[in-house]
């Protein structure tokens, strides 16, 4: 029982499929566009807080390009990197986090963003603010702003147990309003998280030939905490 109760640690690959677009439609359709190269837009920047959703969304378009047949890169940004050089040739990048670049890396951006537009590939970018926001150069900031800026909006509590409660119904068991209240409360808030404990939560109730309620709920993830932690209430 102790690996089942892991088990919804390990959140399904991001996809466009499985991510729940609630505000974010209009945005969810320009980046299908943007990865099956069906749009004339190929600059795209897209900012939010952290637990919106960004990085599920760059990842992604990534795969989504790579299935399709094309090239296609995702860099996730930290201090004191170093962007590959044979991005520039790629059909399609992603970078994540660009508000985490130092001046070096912005100037490799930077560079990045010019030869993928000679070469006719595309960007998409995401940050923690709007591009006239960000702590970045001006000539960043100004090519960043130049495509399409969406804001992703994070799903509300409602918008997550409505997804939750799909979910289930999906996989032939209700989900009360209680159990949902009691995952948004104890459970990381993000939905693959949620939607990968819901599976946990249904293994474990066929295993143990139990419904889904909060005991049984606290039961998976005490199980899951590491020895010495203190117990969920």
């Amino acid at each position: 029982m102790k690996q089942l109760a892991l088990d919804f640690i390990v959140a399904p690959a991001p996809t466009l499929d499985n991510f729940v677009a609630g505000r974010n439609a209009e945005l969810l359709q320009n980046l299908r566009q943007w990865a099956f190269r069906d749009t004339r837009e190929r600059f795209i920047y897209v900012w939010g807080l952290a637990g919106s959703g960004r990085s599920h969304l760059l990842k992604s378009a990534v795969a989504a390009v790579r299935d399709s047949g094309a090239s296609a890169a995702y860099v996730e940004c930290s201090g004191g990197m170093q962007f590959a050089e044979d991005l520039e040739h790629m059909d399609r990048v992603a970078v994540d986090n660009v508000d985490r670049l130092d001046d070096t890396a912005q100037i490799a951006l930077f560079n990045l963003y010019n030869s993928l537009r000679e070469r006719h590939g595309a960007l998409l970018v995401s940050g923690n603010a709007p591009p006239v926001q960000l702590k970045l150069r001006a000539d960043l900031v100004t090519r960043l702003g130049w495509g399409l800026v969406y804001q992703v909006h994070a799903l509300s509590d409602e918008e997550k147990t409505q997804a939750l409660t799909r979910h289930a119904a999906a996989r032939g068991f209700p989900l009360s309003g209680e159990v949902c209240d009691y995952l948004l409360n104890r459970v990381r808030r993000d939905l693959p998280s949620l939607l990968a404990m819901l599976d946990a939560l249904d293994r474990h109730s066929l295993e143990t030939k139990r419904p889904i309620t909060v005991p049984l709920v606290r039961e998976l993830l005490q199980a899951a905490q590491p020895p010495g932690a203190g117990k969920d209430d």
